[in-house]
């Protein structure tokens, strides 16, 4: 696991966004091919934009919380300002991408 990006439960997941601030979430499986060629971009990105939180979401650990955010698709990418969700995503993308969905 990186030291910026840290996977969370559901239960930390509604904690984390109830809190003031901007939020990325990445739902995940471990079983998932795309969403293993995604985490190095996220890692990435997370180490350069500190002013965001960065979190994942095992989607089978957390079935409840895939539910409530509608994750059909995964990787999934939920970006959360002041606990509203602003952007969402779905599959892999590259770092510059990644980089300006999470500027929005």
């Amino acid at each position: 696991m990186s030291e910026f990006v840290k996977e969370i439960s559901s239960q930390e997941l509604k904690e984390t966004i109830a809190k003031e601030g901007k939020v990325l979430v990445d739902f995940f499986a471990t079983w998932c091919g795309p969403c293993k060629m995604l985490a190095p971009v996220v890692d990435k990105v997370a180490a350069k934009k500190t002013d965001v939180k960065f979190v994942k979401v095992d989607i089978d650990q957390n079935v409840d919380a895939a539910q409530e955010f509608g994750v059909q698709v995964i990787p999934t990418l939920v970006l959360i300002e002041n606990g509203e969700v602003k952007a969402r995503t779905q599959g892999f993308m590259p770092e510059a991408a990644l980089q300006q969905f999470v500027e929005q």
